[in-house]
């Protein structure tokens, strides 16, 4: 999991909008670590409603696999053919049939579906960036699961005196 968060723990707005993000400084024009994150990852999971705000940004981001989880989409946009696979049902099982075709590093993104995972406990590292604004509501990060899950911190990383990256992994002991 690779997010962003407002300082009060919201993913986007009450509408869903992450358009906030858009006013973080970059003087450096940095990607904050996006790329060599990326560098490890084979595929991507995401849910219909990430899919579609991805969608609404205009060029496609991803030039890995993307797999979004949806029981209602069925169709991808011509121009994404063989970008894009639409699947559904239990994450746990989706999971094993993704990790026999060689994607075993996933980048998990989406409200919704990183939920899903964190409670079938198949998320193995964190990687939260606190952007300092408040934004009073919206869609969690986090949200109600049946049991506790520990993380170890791996590091911290601060970007233009402003942005406070912090990285976990799960702790199975």
């Amino acid at each position: 999991m690779y997010v962003a968060t407002s300082l009060d723990g919201y993913i986007a707005d009450s509408n869903g909008d992450v358009n906030w993000l858009n006013n973080i400084p970059n003087p450096d024009k940095t990607d904050y670590g996006y790329a060599d994150f990326m560098k490890n990852i084979d595929a991507l999971v995401m849910g219909k409603n990430t899919f579609q705000k991805v969608l609404s940004f205009g060029k496609w981001p991803y030039d890995k696999l993307v797999f979004v989880l949806s029981h209602s989409l069925s169709e991808i946009p011509e121009n994404l053919a063989g970008k894009i696979e639409i699947i559904k049902g239990d994450v746990k099982k989706l999971m094993e049939k993704i990790n026999q075709n060689g994607f075993n590093n996933l980048y998990i993104d989406g409200g919704e579906v990183i939920h899903s995972f964190l409670k079938k406990d198949l998320i193995d590292e964190l990687i939260i960036t606190k952007v300092p604004i408040l934004l009073g509501q919206g869609i969690p990060l986090f949200r109600k699961i049946d049991k506790k899950l520990s993380f170890k911190h791996k590091s911290t990383e601060i970007y233009n005196n402003s942005l406070v990256k912090s990285h976990y992994k799960r702790d199975r002991a």
